[in-house]
């Protein structure tokens, strides 16, 4: 029997390949497509699926893929409370107490939370720790990242995971080693910090790079999203490899066998 699969954020850039690449791999039961009620494609099919965009969430589903905004957040994680329902969380600019939220959750129900769920920037998230602890504090550390015109939050949550990666393996402290959108006419670098630029331009997907430089060489690792599918096929891998896994939260590390 096909998982059913519940898709949160359907309407939006995001969910709609979801939706789509869902329904094309015949490997779920797509029984809703969630937005909010005051969104203007209530009531509609936009991927030609034989289901409705609604605001309310249908019977019991096996699993949720959510890739909406944070206010939809509470909503998702009580329903699937509620239902005993596994969990693909995508939304990025969550808060510290969503996140905490998360945790809680996943006491209880099978939990995928990830900023970024392509294969290349998990196996990205895996080097850049090991790169920073290899080169050492004589080599200052660069995240820039670039998004489509209408990316509400900055920085993105990969370049936040990307420093986080960072941090935990060389000993520094997040937010206090973060230097954010460096400005002023004495914005000479500090050392010991993490730099972080954002870039919001047109139709880009994703790129993301981290840049290791001391007097002499610089050393870069990046990696760049040509389309959203890469995001949304490794979003339907996460739900369809966390149906029936025991109560937990998980990583796309584990999905994709990084660890």
């Amino acid at each position: 029997m096909r998982p059913k699969l519940i898709i949160v954020g359907a309407a939006g850039r995001m969910g709609r390949r979801i939706t789509a690449l869902a329904a094309e791999s015949k490997k779920f039961d797509i029984i809703g497509a969630i937005e909010d009620k005051n969104c203007p494609q209530i009531g509609g099919d936009l991927e030609q699926i034989g289901v409705k965009i609604s605001s309310e969430f249908p019977a019991k589903a096996d699993v949720v893929i959510d890739f909406s905004l944070p206010a939809a957040f509470d909503s998702t994680v009580n329903y699937c409370l509620g239902n005993n329902c596994a969990l693909v969380l995508g939304t990025t600019g969550l808060s510290s107490e969503q996140i905490k939220k998360i945790d809680e959750a996943a006491k209880k129900i099978p939990v995928i939370q990830a900023t970024n769920m392509s294969v290349g920037m998990n196996l990205l998230f895996e080097l850049v720790g090991q790169v920073a602890k290899k080169l050492g504090d004589e080599y200052d550390i660069e995240i820039t990242e670039a998004h489509h015109r209408f990316k509400k939050d900055s920085p993105s949550g990969s370049a936040m995971t990307l420093a986080e990666r960072i941090a935990a393996a060389t000993n520094k402290k997040i937010p206090d080693c973060l230097d954010i959108g460096r400005k002023g006419k004495e914005a000479f670098r500090k050392k010991g910090t993490i730099g972080m630029q954002a870039v919001r331009l047109g139709d880009t997907v994703g790129e993301h790079s981290v840049m290791f430089g001391t007097l002499g060489e610089t050393v870069t690792i990046s990696h760049s999203a040509h389309s959203r599918d890469t995001f949304a096929a490794g979003a339907i891998r996460a739900a369809l490899w966390l149906v029936g896994k025991k109560t937990g939260r998980y990583s796309m590390a584990d999905v994709l066998g990084l660890k």
